[in-house]
């Protein structure tokens, strides 16, 4: 039997340029699902992973009790914040302030939130990864700005050198900064004190980062704020914080990606359906005489299956490297409904992601040769062989 297989569907594969046109139906069809799949799966990965990146295991947040993990809604007086950087675990603090304005996008020209992150010099010691690329840091004092390289290229104005007026205050960008294409990338960094006094904050922050002493620490910092309720402080690892402002728009992403996904994908298992019927049906002489030859039904079905899974991988192929091609590190921005803020992020089409839409194509030929190949076995050899 596996002889009659190999035959049967080495025929079939090697009839296919003569039915170019109805098979090119299939591929196109199962192409477009796989690249739609991929580039909307993609989009979601990147998102979650640009804001993974901004956390390390020995860094912790610390926000205002209460405050729905949001640092935009939290206010830390500066009493609280000498009390956090006293605390034992706490090897180094960075009081920080976070609000937002509104700049225009370069596509749209249509105002979007960009996050101003007001900072103390120690803040580029809590984060290492952080390094100036263009031009040079911001000095303490002056209305200067640094910007993150995702938030240069995405919104107007924010460019090396430029004067942007925020909060009816004009501000220099003297730097363009990196942070290993986390989320921090989309911001515009300041002095904390030129910020307070320019956004009327004066000595409150919005929150802290600290330098743990080693990740397990946190629970200790974690035990003092419950220990001393007065404080009001709540403290959260930054991998944590940024998991669960991922998570909403990630979700969604990825339910809307394989909603519209299995709405093509019924389009297409049906084109699939239709050419495998006609191929069928115009081989219904040939598929009689091998059966009158000899050859069994299972060969037949599993040679018209074949047909239709190769058509399907040739799809898929074709869909994941358009997808790869046309969308591996594009770049666009989003607003993060857990910063108020848009985070400018590269979509990441991984080997999990491609996988995920080669085994849909598989599926879909699967499902397109099924009906089509248990027709071809059930043909009467009589009436088939006159044409019937």
């Amino acid at each position: 039997m596996l002889g009659q297989i190999f035959q049967i569907t080495l025929l079939n594969l090697r009839n296919l340029p003569s039915r170019l046109g109805s098979s090119s139906v299939i591929v196109v069809g199962i192409g477009g699902v796989v690249t739609v799949l991929v580039a909307i799966l993609a989009m979601a990965a990147g998102f979650s992973e640009t804001l993974n990146r901004a956390g390390a295991p020995d860094r912790a947040i610390v926000l205002r009790g209460g405050s729905s993990s949001a640092e935009l809604s939290s206010t830390i007086d500066l009493q609280r914040s000498q009390y956090v950087a006293t605390l034992d675990g706490v090897r180094l603090a960075s009081g920080e302030l976070y609000t937002v304005a509104d700049i225009p996008k370069r596509a749209t020209l249509l105002p979007s939130n960009v996050v101003i992150r007001g900072v103390e010099q120690s803040a580029f010691e809590v984060r290492p990864e952080l390094r100036i690329i263009e031009g040079r840091n911001f000095t303490p004092g002056r209305n200067e700005l640094i910007a993150g390289r995702g938030a240069s290229a995405q919104f107007l104005g924010i460019d090396l050198g430029a004067t942007v007026e925020l909060r009816q205050s004009d501000w220099t960008v003297v730097g363009i900064f990196e942070s290993g294409g986390s989320a921090y990338e989309s911001e515009l960094w300041a002095d904390l004190a030129t910020a307070q006094s320019a956004f009327r904050r004066f000595s409150l922050i919005s929150s802290m980062r600290v330098l743990l002493e080693e990740p397990g620490a946190i629970e200790s910092v974690r035990g003092d704020f419950e220990n001393n309720p007065a404080v009001d402080l709540s403290i959260t690892s930054e991998e944590e914080f940024f998991r669960s402002q991922s998570e909403f728009l990630t979700t969604l992403i990825t339910g809307f990606g394989y909603g519209v996904a299995l709405i093509m994908a019924v389009g297409a298992m049906f084109a699939a359906l239709n050419t495998m019927y006609a191929a069928v049906s115009t081989r219904t002489v040939e598929i009689a005489t091998l059966r009158a030859l000899g050859f069994g039904s299972a060969p037949v079905v599993i040679s018209v299956l074949v047909e239709s899974v190769a058509l399907a991988l040739i799809g898929g192929l074709l869909g994941a490297a358009v997808a790869w091609f046309g969308f591996n590190g594009y770049t666009v921005s989003t607003l993060n409904q857990g910063s108020f803020s848009q985070v400018a992020f590269d979509f990441a089409v991984g080997p999990d992601i491609l996988i995920t839409g080669i085994v849909w194509a598989l599926t879909l030929g699967l499902a397109g040769g099924l009906f089509p190949a248990l027709q071809a076995a059930r043909l009467p050899i009589t009436r088939a062989l006159r044409g019937d």
